[in-house]
């Protein structure tokens, strides 16, 4: 059987690669590795700039400071796949993705360790309240006090959010001698010995220890404001992960000035530069018991280099195959390749007759069909077809100039 790269119809030299915002060099050397034309920058783009770049970009690589907005997407006509190197995919506009027959994958798994124990080591730092202290010694002074410092054992963790991140929290949150409760807007099976709470509210009013882990919905936004806030427990703690729209940073501000919260430890806010600066502003500055972190609850070597080769392969595979197994915002298939067939790919608007009619085409051309697959969503399908190479070129072009396709290319 032919190598891959032997087998693909486009030279892999002309496939155009971007990859923004610093990812690891993993991820490069996959693509480097594989042939293709690999071009890195250590930031994001505005708006502006990325909508230009993208007219001859095949394959996109971003981290959470880039915005794909429809503007963005405007000349991107040979974009065939977005990579978000991160968990969240909230910076992309899918939507607009989806319709344009451009599949995007994150990497929901590989960073989820790392998030997980810097939570439980901020829930540490704020019950000995170790981020005031190592700043006095700095500063020259000694001040040795047990007042209002605690052990973490026999505390109950509330968990907002009971996902990837959140169910590893919960594990190592128990492994410390915590009693864990959850909140999840779905059913969840508990891990240890943790409970799941019928609302927020219940978790909120019992628990010592509050750390949220959701995506940035409608339904999030601002989840924490003054009467969340004023729910939790006189002297707890509330740690926000996730996203900075969650928490309003106000409300939380006033809740830490007034003593009615013992600390927080915050690693997101609403607005976030775009590189590094040295003058950076949040209302939450400069309070007692306060860890400030510049959103590094999943940057470390290993969660990068993860995130570098899980992204990296998925994006490879589609490319190679027509993969889409795994993507947020596209149909699921998968099929291996065939031997000795061309690979047809299809995206089109699911509307009623949309198959008849690529049958149709199939069926005129006298095409020997080795392999089709069809998987849809309410807006899109996604049809890979394996089929003998004597007809795939007119295939190809028919199954262009359907009203109903959005894109389509032959693979191999």
């Amino acid at each position: 059987m032919k190598e891959m790269s032997d087998r693909f119809s486009f030279p892999k030299s002309k496939i155009k690669v971007l990859l923004l915002e610093n990812i690891h060099p993993r991820a490069a050397q996959q693509f480097e590795q594989g042939g293709f034309s690999l071009e890195t920058l250590p930031s994001s783009l505005s708006e502006a700039d990325l909508t230009e770049r993208l007219s001859d970009v095949h394959i996109l690589g971003i981290r959470s400071k880039t915005q794909i907005t429809a503007k963005a997407l405007e000349k991107a006509e040979k974009l065939m796949s977005i990579g978000a190197f991160c968990i969240g995919t909230n910076q992309i506009d899918l939507e607009e993705c989806r319709l344009k027959g451009v599949p995007v994958f994150n990497a929901p798994f590989s960073n989820t360790r790392s998030v997980a124990e810097m939570i439980l080591g901020e829930i540490v730092m704020l019950a000995r309240q170790l981020g005031d202290r190592s700043r006095e010694v700095h500063q020259g002074t000694w001040k040795k006090v047990s007042q209002g410092c605690y052990e973490v054992r026999g505390k109950t963790l509330g968990i907002v959010g009971y996902g990837h991140i959140g169910s590893q929290v919960s594990v190592l949150a128990e492994s410390f001698g915590m009693r864990v409760i959850y909140h999840d807007i779905v059913t969840k099976m508990p891990m240890g010995n943790s409970r799941q709470m019928r609302n927020l509210q219940e978790v909120l009013e019992v628990s010592d220890f509050v750390t949220l882990h959701v995506p940035e919905t409608p339904q999030t936004k601002k989840m924490i404001g003054e009467s969340q806030l004023k729910m939790m427990k006189k002297g707890s703690y509330l740690l926000n992960a996730s996203r900075g729209t969650v928490v309003c940073l106000d409300s939380l501000t006033q809740a830490l000035k007034s003593g009615y919260l013992a600390g927080a430890a915050v690693d997101v806010y609403p607005e976030e530069p775009q590189g590094q600066t040295n003058d950076f502003k949040t209302a939450i500055q400069g309070l007692s018991n306060v860890v400030l972190t510049p959103h590094i609850g999943g940057s470390t070597e290993e969660a990068q280099e993860n995130i570098g080769l899980e992204v990296s392969g998925a994006l490879l595979k589609f490319v190679n195959n027509g993969s889409s197994y795994g993507s947020v915002n596209f149909p699921s298939v998968d099929l291996p390749v065939l031997e000795g067939s061309h690979r047809i790919l299809n995206v089109h608007k699911n509307v009623p007759g949309v198959l008849k009619n690529i049958n149709g085409i199939l069926s005129d051309l006298g095409a020997n069909i080795q392999g089709q697959y069809l998987a849809t969503d309410p807006e899109i399908g996604y049809l890979i077809v394996d089929l003998d190479t004597k007809v795939s070129d007119q295939v190809k072009e028919r199954l262009r100039a359907l009203p109903t396709s959005l894109r389509t290319r032959v693979l191999y």
